[in-house]
């Protein structure tokens, strides 16, 4: 595998997967896989989410967040440990630091409505009486995003020389979240702490990240070269990223990569940014251990055996969300 080293994220059609050529979709796994081992990040097109969907959930996640806090605090269960509903300003950190990022976000999970006995392991979701509109359009998306992952796993799959639907039931009602952001305006820079970002340096949780276009610029990606790159795509663009239990579970063939949101030069830190990822989980039984095909002299395993739900546990507690 040659080295890469890109200026910016490979822009790929998803469409030449699901609906090309045996040529075309031979050509998107291999794309795909070379992105994915050297940067970790890649934009697709053609993948469901419509414009009016993405303006109708940005529009609603906007009326939220700008109702007071003490509203949205109504919307906020500890116990929770920030799986459903409203998560305050400063409530969560990047592994490694105790400084708050400079946000607040909501997070609506999976909605199951098969039968499927897992769905005793979810909360319910959290609507806010304010805006009956969010249900809908955020479940909406949710189930467009996640389909869409679906198929993003399947050419993954196919680049680990794995049955393409090695992952369908992994991830079939799997504890994905839904994260509409609101990054905050800052009225007085000098009163943050001086290390406070919009969001630290860190690698997602989960097996991939689907991103909506986000509204304003300051999302970067660290390059292996040690160059932080700006992460920018085109309006019909999802950015789509791996997450650390995909990585883990390829025994680091593909990159979980570190990124952050920086925030902007003091005279706009009085503006808002929102941004909505989508954070694609398997079901939390799903073992996570090396692939045997990822490892060899080269490559020596490098992680212990653990569930994504023994993951996610740990995980949530480095970043402040779950008690210790």
């Amino acid at each position: 595998m040659s080295s890469i080293l890109y200026d910016e994220v490979p822009s790929l059609d998803l469409a030449h997967f699901t609906q090309g050529t045996a040529e075309q979709k031979a050509a998107f796994v291999q794309a795909l896989g070379d992105a994915y081992n050297n940067i970790g990040f890649v934009a697709i097109k053609n993948h469901g989410l419509t414009d009016e969907m993405t303006e109708k959930l940005y529009s609603t996640i906007k009326k939220f967040f700008a109702m007071p806090d003490e509203v949205k605090q109504k919307y906020e269960v500890p116990e929770l440990a920030g799986q459903r509903g409203y998560i305050g300003k400063g409530k969560e950190h990047a592994k490694g630091r105790s400084t708050g990022d400079l946000k607040e976000f909501y997070h609506v999970g999976q909605d199951v409505t098969d039968g499927d006995p897992i769905k005793e392991q979810y909360p319910d979701n959290i609507w806010p009486d304010e805006i009956p509109e969010m249900e809908s359009i955020a479940l909406e998306v949710y189930k467009t995003l996640e389909a869409a992952g679906v198929k993003m796993l399947q050419a993954i799959a196919l680049y680990l020389e794995l049955d393409e639907h090695y992952f369908d039931n992994k991830v079939h009602n799997g504890n994905s979240i839904l994260r509409p952001i609101h990054y905050f305006p800052i009225e007085n820079p000098d009163e943050v702490p001086a290390d406070a970002v919009r969001a630290a340096e860190h690698g997602d949780i989960n097996l991939i990240t689907l991103l909506m276009g986000a509204s304003a610029d300051g999302l970067q990606v660290l390059r292996k070269d040690g160059e932080w790159i700006p992460i920018t795509a085109l309006p019909e663009q999802l950015v789509v990223n791996v997450g650390d239990m995909l990585s883990r579970h390829t025994n680091n063939k593909l990159k979980s990569t570190i990124h952050r949101v920086v925030n902007p030069p003091k005279e706009k830190m009085s503006t808002s940014r929102f941004s909505i990822p989508f954070f694609m989980h398997p079901r939390s039984e799903m073992d996570l251990t090396c692939l045997e095909n990822c490892i060899d002299e080269d490559n020596p395993k490098l992680y212990e055996d653990i569930t994504a739900g023994e993951f996610l546990e740990e995980r949530l507690r480095e970043i402040g969300l779950r008690k210790k």
